[in-house]
């Protein structure tokens, strides 16, 4: 099988922050984005989410951020010319030979949602198909990993899952406090992702999963994105490829193979994994992977894990009303 045959599903990157902050950027090929339109293409990557991350930069997080990052999205990514955006399940593998690749929404905090759930059904509406409950920290819907207190969802958060649930809107526990955790896999009817994190029992960076929430994502059939900042790939920083497979490795003998994917978190990181510093560089993993597992796993992990979890979760347009 020849690596660029195998098609490629990545769930994280933040073009969307830089492209804000740098109106100027274009995404066919510009030097600054780690994720172009030309390394998509020469990558393979057949489907690329796109995140709508609020940088602390631009001030307090308000929605008038959220819809200006929609805007460059419906601009600038999936415009006449360029990729093809993804909403319904019944676009998941639906595929022209030749077609451009597909691209999909999701919100990296709440913050930016003000409280408000109407602002959380627009962006449903929008096309946002994903929520990251929140960054790093507290906001007005539940704790980040780094508060302190460890604290879970709040009265309002309760209402935002329960609401997620009824209208299709898919969760993400990436940046959750390990409390917010356990209580959305309480409270929740619907699986969930954690969309660029990896095994704490490898690399003990905060933002990592323990074992015991590994093994709820894959009782649940949810799905691990695997991510490429090197600070939560080994413990000094510093990561080639092969450190990915012990994180791999480690995951799957918790029972997670079919689970796997990706979410490299290209854009949002300033260091990356030696030859793995953008996703035309996604053939030279798939090499590397090829050499030590079948070629039917290789291709869940890399785009199969990823599109089966879509088409079973994803909201159907034919029951739209």
């Amino acid at each position: 099988m020849r690596v660029d045959k195998l098609k490629v599903a990545d769930f994280h990157c933040d073009v969307l922050s830089k492209m804000q902050a740098s109106p100027d950027i274009n995404f066919d090929n510009d030097p600054r984005l780690d994720v172009t339109a030309e390394r998509l293409a020469s990558g393979g990557v057949e489907l690329q989410c796109f995140a709508i991350y609020l940088s602390a930069t631009r001030g307090k997080p308000s929605f008038e951020h959220v819809l200006g990052q929609i805007d460059l999205f419906r601009q600038k990514i999936v415009n006449t010319d360029g990729l093809q955006w993804v909403r319904w399940k019944e676009q998941v593998g639906n595929r022209l030979v030749g077609a451009p690749p597909q691209a999909m929404l999701s919100l990296e905090g709440v913050d930016g949602l003000e409280g408000n759930l109407f602002y959380a059904q627009l962006c449903f509406e929008l096309g946002v198909r994903f929520l990251g409950v929140t960054w790093n920290y507290a906001n007005w819907a539940a704790d980040g990993v780094l508060e302190k207190r460890n604290g879970g969802f709040t009265e309002k958060g309760r209402k935002l899952i329960e609401w997620c649930n009824e209208s299709g809107m898919l969760l993400d526990v990436s940046h959750l406090s390990q409390a917010g955790f356990w209580e959305l896999a309480d409270l929740s009817n619907r699986p969930f992702i954690a969309s660029h994190s990896n095994a704490a029992a490898i690399c003990g960076h905060v933002r990592n999963l323990n074992d015991e929430q590994i093994k709820a994502l894959i009782a649940m059939n949810g799905r691990m994105g695997l991510t490429f900042y090197p600070w939560f790939v080994s413990d000094d920083g510093k990561a080639r490829m092969d450190d990915l497979l012990k994180h791999i490795e480690h995951v799957c003998s918790l029972g997670g193979e079919k689970h796997l994917m990706f979410g490299s978190d290209f854009d949002g990181i300033d260091t990356w994994v030696e030859k793995l510093e953008h996703p035309g560089k996604y053939p030279d993993l798939i090499e590397q992977l090829l050499r030590y597992y079948p070629e039917d796993t290789v291709k869940g992990w890399m785009y199969e894990n990823a599109t089966s979890f879509l088409s079973a979760n994803l909201p159907s347009q034919v029951s739209k009303p």
